[in-house]
């Protein structure tokens, strides 16, 4: 009796693909011939596995297998038993180019088998440090790129002029070859194109047979008007040319802004720390503040402002990336202590100090008083 697919994989009948494909990788390495030479049994349980499988991984075979068991593969019930219909050297070469294709270089990425041989460039990265205030105007800047291009030459084919890319002798120009490995085969990329299915028997002298030679390139970047830290900024098509005549990849530009001697950013926000004098606090007054736009706002300070008080400028931060509007720029004061005082300055402090009474430190002396309280209260207890 033939065993339960579920239980030749070690599975539960409510596997996932993902746990369905990493049990049978792991069993499969397991029994591969490579690794049991002259092992029939392994080959047989390889044979299995790879039946049980192929079955399971097709959601359709797999709901016919849970409903009516091995029974639904015979008699004509779907094909040969597994779904392998008489073919099992193909079937697994494709299962197994599913699993190890990475591991057996079974799959050309980036590259089409039996095609022009032509390959995209690679995408390229520039780092762009701007100031706040370049982020706050934007700007249009010009930057400078080593990459390549296609060589004019031989206009990106990289065979020398008059002559062409020819079809590859070793996979005759399908770009993968075909390995037999006992009772299966295995395909895998084409070591003499890699993948690219032509060679080039006469390359051009310019270029090496590359297509493409080196150059550093200058591009204007726009860089809009409130753009923030970290912002990524694509050019397509700006990248390295592609190989043999391919598509040119693109080029990622990376913002970074630097730390501002006054300002600190949160979004479209702006922060600053600005000190002011005991007696523009004490008394009231005034400042002025130059924003980012270079002009200049000015501050009102209230009689008997304490340091933490932040004001607001409403639409003095940074501007809102293509919307028109703006964020606001919050300034938090801090009161600055006297210092380096002449004699007649501490005579009168000294004077403001003997005249002083509770109300005009509410803070500092309610402060004091509490503690005094809560202390007295702990020794009674």
């Amino acid at each position: 009796m033939k065993a339960d697919y579920y239980e030749m994989l070690g599975v539960s009948r409510e596997v996932d693909e993902k746990g369905l494909k990493s049990a049978f990788r792991k069993l499969a390495m397991q029994y591969h011939p490579d690794r049991n030479p002259g092992d029939t049994q392994a080959e047989v349980k390889f044979k299995e596995l790879g039946e049980a499988y192929e079955v399971l991984k097709d959601p359709q075979k797999r709901a016919a297998y849970d409903r009516f068991g091995h029974a639904a593969f015979q008699n004509g019930g779907g094909g040969a038993a597994g779904g392998f219909r008489g073919d099992f050297a193909s079937s697994m070469a494709d299962i197994f180019d599913d699993i190890f294709g990475e591991m057996m270089g079974g799959r050309a990425r980036g590259r089409q088998a039996g095609g022009s041989g032509r390959e995209r460039g690679s995408d390229l990265r520039y780092n762009m440090e701007i100031s706040l205030e370049e982020a706050f105007a934007g700007k249009t800047a010009e930057i400078g790129v080593p990459t390549t291009i296609q060589c004019d030459e031989c206009a990106g084919s990289g065979a020398e002029p008059g002559t062409s890319p020819q079809a590859c002798p070793t996979c005759g120009g399908v770009g993968r070859v075909r390995a037999a490995q006992g009772f299966f085969s295995i395909e895998r990329t084409c070591p003499a194109c890699q993948g690219r299915g032509q060679v080039i028997t006469d390359p051009c002298g310019k270029c090496g047979g590359d297509g493409r030679l080196p150059e550093e390139r200058t591009l204007s970047v726009n860089i809009p008007a409130g753009i923030e830290d970290g912002t990524r900024i694509r050019l397509a098509g700006e990248g390295e040319a592609g190989l043999r005549g391919g598509p040119a990849g693109d080029l990622y530009i990376f913002l970074s802004i630097k730390p501002h001697e006054f300002f600190q950013r949160d979004g479209a926000d702006l922060f600053c720390k600005a000190p002011v004098s005991m007696v523009t606090a004490a008394l009231g007054g005034h400042f002025d503040v130059t924003t980012l736009d270079g002009n200049t706002s000015r501050v009102k300070v209230p009689e008997g402002t304490q340091t933490g008080k932040q004001f607001r400028l409403r639409g003095k931060g940074m501007p809102v990336l293509r919307s028109g509007q703006a964020g606001d720029l919050f300034i938090q004061v801090a009161v600055e202590t006297p210092q380096n005082l002449s004699r007649r300055q501490r005579e009168l402090l000294e004077e403001f100090e003997q005249i002083s009474s509770s109300e005009n430190s509410p803070q500092s002396n309610g402060f004091f008083a509490r503690m005094k309280e809560f202390f007295e209260g702990l020794s009674e207890s």
